[in-house]
């Protein structure tokens, strides 16, 4: 896999090793409340979803990182490269950052260097999507050069109810 270094943050591909911190993060209701599923209280759940993540990645079709701190300290968050379109040159981008880690710009500092990663494997479009409301992605994505470019109407379904969310996309 490969590591992607920052300023201050390493990002090193995803690991089994990481589903106990990473559920930590996914059972906070703050952290996914703008999320696709609620907070996850089941420490299996968040196994399987890894499982799943590096299963994509064996096939070349994601790349998963998680985010610490330069001297390897506790999990800020992970990043994602994920939907790898070899055909068209585009995929989608994602990051989940525990309830301690925000407001540091570790979010921007990640993003940009999976944006860099994204441009050094020839892709030329990304897209992310944020949950309506989620000012705080939004506002990560705009600073990061992405433009609004769409609503994605009735998009995701969570608590019985249809959400709406935001596309952003970035020419490379």
């Amino acid at each position: 896999g490969m590591i992607l270094q920052t300023e201050r943050l390493n990002l090193t591909p995803l690991e089994t090793t990481d589903s106990p911190e990473l559920f930590a993060i996914m059972s906070h209701p703050e952290v996914m409340a703008h999320w696709d599923v609620g907070e996850i209280n089941e420490p299996e759940l968040v196994d399987a979803i890894v499982a799943g993540q590096m299963d994509d990645m064996s096939k070349g079709s994601a790349h998963y990182w998680s985010i610490r701190d330069k001297d390897a300290g506790p999990l800020l968050g992970v990043c994602d490269l994920s939907d790898i379109d070899r055909w068209h040159k585009r995929a989608e981008v994602g990051f989940m950052l525990g309830r301690d880690a925000w407001g540091q710009g570790y979010g921007g500092e990640a993003l940009r260097a999976v944006v860099e990663f994204a441009g050094g494997l020839g892709l030329r479009k990304l897209a992310a999507r944020t949950h309506l409301g989620n000012l705080r992605s939004d506002a990560l994505l705009l600073k990061q050069g992405f433009q609004e470019e769409g609503l994605l109407r009735g998009y995701v379904e969570r608590d019985g109810e249809r959400r709406d969310c935001r596309l952003f996309g970035l020419e490379l």
